[in-house]
């Protein structure tokens, strides 16, 4: 599970998919290994990407052991025997495994961590991979490793459980022969570790290319494996993986349509990556956990399995949550120590100075297990320096640190469950320590929404994006307060600023490898006087719940300033934990989750996921909102960020300071103005949508009310399409420089070449592209068929907004000097050259989607605004631009009006 974007699992190059074996070149070698019962495929690898040197050794091997295995003893001969789960044996390159009988078709926990990686593109050293339940069979004279099917099952012994096993597959991911005869007392064979695991089973080499567009391909022949470590209950192997390029792809000579993805940046030879893979074998609990029912009221991460056991219900879809088990020792006492609780290491690679912060976000939790019976429920522990164990291994849940060459996530919080229950066996929180870094001079290189890697599919939904929005808002914020004089960079006021965000990345993050998602409605349960207070915010927080994306609690000018962060849990965290983790008896169970899940409709519960906000209906679900009104907190921002650029235009920099900073304070104030802007927009054919059920007191789907509708209309009207937002002194301007040794601020990225993004900084292109986005989501066909629909679900239809003054609203505002006899400047010009372009393309190339009577308001419109052009073409006072725009815009319009007749004529 990984918290924070979609990605789809079961494509072809995803972990676990089957894949076609691939052909040996040398046909004795494939005779001999069919002959001793493996194919040339699945002597390598079932997974994707088994280069051909790889199938060559596996099947070299297999030849070699259809002349029969030799003894036990003489395989091992000299050799280190390293005790543990497997018995393992080393000796100069080679590794051998020990699998006894007993060990054959039992399940075990597989997973794969990436212990090195390249800093970019979600190859970060540190992060969990995949993970399977996987059982060794012997086949002949080869060890099969399977990946066992458990999404689908039925009740043991049934003739349903045995249709169930002849209807879904397993999943072969490596096999090797046998190289020994049966050990003389335990009965137990040998394989070669090298021949199982020197292979792709990780499907690294289409994820990289995917990501470099590089066809990369596993080299069996250099790679290595180069570490193993041993317990009792778990076999960890670190393999260092050689991924090879064989011819690089250059560049197109002349740049088309689609952009080059260069290679990778990071490495001193693209030619080969020697990435490191972890592979741990542990034993599963021997009592499987007793799953917990999901609830869509409240969000968990969720194992979803297809039950065949009757056909009484109307589907065979079972969703657990996903959770730690945590049992009382203590079952009567009502607060207890937990039998076996849940320890998170603080890997040795987190810096000292944060550990204590690091610590106290994970403790900070206990506070919602206090509250369900449970004594310590979490403990945090730290790593010791000369530990010979590492946090990748199963069972040691961590946080550490995860270093990029490009910031891209921030925060991540990735947890492997055991698929039959939704039990958490192993979780790994990775945090980039970019978001430490003075602000003033960081850069943030984006925060949208990343790249998913298919390996990260069968674990979650999406990837969380918190840390990387946090550290924008961060940023903001800062850079806000220095100019108000309040706090100085490196000062230990803004050391306390980054520890607080680092505490609410960590609390957050926790909370992903506890089982809980996102909850985007949270920030609207508190009101604005609350947030402004600072006992209230520094006891409750600022949000209903550490999981929301909250941005920084700033106050405007002469306000009080409350808390700026997340200081604490908030009531949802503690709601949510109470219907994963609370100890009911069997019998109750049922019962006691309806009630606990029915509080929903409960104002400080409000609950909302990634799928509420990414549909981009209801503006109560957004990311970066805060308070009980969130188009107040839009106009909030507006003027915040107009603060920002007005302190900073008069605020002299000190002798010998970069100027580059004045451009990212630019930049940093219009993100704010967009993220704002689009919250406003939001409320345009917004619907409110709750997941309440039946008994509720609220409707599941109701229109945003139509006042408003309108002043979300009218926010953006005097916010986001007015000259007057963006008016800065010429020698500001002058002075938006770029910062010269960091490649990422005019074009040279990484070392690949290419065409300078530009020294200098044109602010219209910048606004231009701000207004696009707002205009292209109110004006969208989504938005015109919501609209539309609201009529129908009022009471009084009357009241609705209608499509026809929306669009009227847009035409009257946008091209306002039509009316005024103004001149018409640049900004607004390009924002009417949008517009008109908009109507042109809703008539010329109109979209499946688009509502008919929204095409036909639009070309009305069209006629409106051509006569309104007309009449504005002769006036006097008009610039040569502006005239010339007029011209311009009244010719695009005639093409567009008159265009479907010339396709009927045709």
């Amino acid at each position: 599970m990984l918290a924070g974007c979609a990605s789809a699992p079961g494509a072809p190059d995803a972990p676990g998919a089957a894949t076609a074996a691939q052909p040996a070149t040398d046909n004795a070698k494939v005779a001999a290994a069919v002959a001793a019962g493996v194919t040339a495929g699945n002597a390598a690898s079932a997974r994707p990407g088994a280069s051909p040197a790889s199938v060559a050794q596996a099947a070299g091997a297999a030849a070699a052991a259809a002349t029969g295995p030799k003894p036990f003893a003489e395989v091992i001969k000299d050799a280190k025997e390293i005790p543990g789960l497997f018995r393992l044996y080393q000796k100069d390159d080679k590794t051998w495994m020990e699998i006894a009988p007993e060990q054959f078709d039992r399940l075990f926990f597989f997973s794969i961590a990436l212990s090195r990686g390249l800093g970019e593109k979600w190859l970060f050293g540190g992060l969990m991979w995949d993970s399977d339940i996987v059982s060794f069979r012997k086949v002949g004279t080869a060890v099969q490793m399977i990946a066992r099917n458990q999404r689908y099952f039925a009740k043991p012994g049934t003739p349903e459980a045995r249709a169930v096993e002849a209807s879904f597959a397993d999943s072969l991911l490596a096999s090797a022969a046998v190289v020994s005869q049966p050990h003389p007392e335990r009965k137990s064979v040998l394989v070669e570790a090298n021949a199982l695991l020197l292979t792709d089973i990780p499907s690294a080499n289409g994820f990289l290319e995917r990501q470099f567009r590089q066809p990369y391909s596993f080299d069996a022949r250099t790679s290595a494996i180069s570490d193993v470590r041993q317990t009792a209950d778990q076999t960890s192997i670190n393999v260092a993986a050689n991924y090879v390029l064989g011819r690089v792809i250059q560049p197109p000579a002349t740049p088309g349509l689609t952009p080059f993805t260069p290679p990778p940046s990071t490495v001193p030879d693209v030619r080969s990556l020697l990435l490191g893979f972890q592979y741990n074998f542990a034993r599963l609990p021997d009592e499987p956990m007793r799953p917990r029912l999901a609830d869509d009221r409240l969000g968990y991460f969720t194992t979803t399995r297809f039950d065949y056991s009757n056909d009484n219900s109307l589907t065979p879809r079972v969703s657990f949550v996903n959770r730690w088990r945590l049992e009382k020792k203590d079952p009567a006492a009502a607060l207890s120590e937990p039998k076996q609780p849940i320890v998170f290491w603080v890997d040795r690679n987190v810096p000292e100075r944060y550990r204590p912060t690091v610590l106290a976000g994970i403790l900070e939790w206990n506070k919602a297990f206090e509250r369900i019976g449970f004594k310590d429920a979490l403990q945090a522990k730290i790593q010791p320096d000369d530990a010979d164990w590492d946090t990748l291994d199963v069972r040691h849940a961590s946080v550490r640190w995860m270093l990029s060459a490009r910031p891209q996530f921030g925060g991540v919080g990735p947890s492997a469950v055991d698929p039959r229950t939704g039990e958490i066996l192993d979780a790994d929180v990775g945090i980039d320590p970019v978001r430490l870094r003075n602000r003033k001079y960081q850069r943030i290189e984006q925060v949208a929404t990343p790249a998913l890697p298919a390996f990260l599919g069968p674990r979650s939904a999406y990837v969380c994006e918190r840390a990387a929005y946090g550290a924008e808002e961060t940023s903001f914020a800062l850079d806000l307060l220095e100019a108000r004089g309040l706090i100085e960079p490196d000062s230990p006021e803004a050391e306390e600023f980054a520890l607080a965000d680092l505490k609410d990345t960590v609390m957050h993050e926790i909370g992903h490898v506890l089982g809980l998602t996102h909850n985007f409605r949270a920030s609207t349960v508190y009101t604005q006087a609350q947030l402004n207070d600072p006992e209230f915010t520094r006891a409750n927080g600022i949000a209903g719940s550490v999981m929301e994306y909250n941005p920084a609690n700033i106050a405007l000018r002469n306000e009080r300033q409350g808390a700026f962060n997340m200081t604490t849990l908030g009531p949802y965290d503690y709601w949510v934990v109470e219907y994963g983790y609370k100890v009911i008896p069997a019998e109750q169970e049922a019962a006691e989750l309806k009630r606990i899940a029915a509080r929903s409709s409960e104002p400080q519960l409000a609950f909302a996921q990634d799928d509420e906000t990414r549909s981009g209906l209801d503006p109560d679900a957004s990311q970066l909102d805060l308070g009980t009104e969130p188009l107040d907190f839009a106009a909030r921002r507006f003027a915040l960020a107009r603060e920002l650029w007005d302190r900073w235009q008069t605020l002299p920099l000190k002798e010998g300071e970069s100027y580059a900073g004045l451009r990212r304070n630019l930049t940093r104030g219009l993100d704010q103005m967009k993220s704002a802007s689009l919250i406003a927009a939001k409320y345009i054919g917004g619907v409110s949508v709750l997941r309440d059920h039946a008994g509720s007191p609220r409707a599941p789907l109701a229109p945003v009310p139509t006042a408003k509708q309108r002043a979300a209309l009218g926010l953006l009207e005097t916010g986001v399409f007015s000259t007057e937002s963006f008016r800065f002194k010429p020698e500001f301007l002058r002075r938006l420089s770029v910062d010269y040794l960091d490649a990422t601020d005019h074009g040279f990225d990484g070392g690949v070449e290419a065409l300078p993004r530009g020294y200098d900084y044109s602010l219209p292109t910048q606004v231009l592209a701000l207004q696009r986005e707002v205009l292209g989501r109110v004006m969208s066909e989504a938005v015109a068929q919501r609209l539309l629909d609201s009529e129908a679900k009022l009471d009084d239809p009357a009241q609705a907004l209608r499509l026809s003054e929306l669009y009227g609203t847009l035409r009257r505002s946008i091209w306002s000097e039509l009316k005024s006899g103004k001149d018409i400047p640049l900004l607004r010009r390009n924002l009417q050259r949008e517009h008109a372009g908009r109507l042109s393309a809703a008539l010329l190339r109109p979209s499946a989607s688009m509502p008919a009577d929204a095409r036909a308001l639009l070309r009305a419109e069209a006629k409106m605004l051509r006569a309104e052009l007309a009449a504005a073409q002769s006036r006097k006072g008009l610039s040569a631009e502006a005239r010339a725009h007029i011209d311009e815009m009244i010719t695009t319009l005639d093409e567009a009006l008159k265009a479907p007749i010339v396709r009927q004529a045709a």
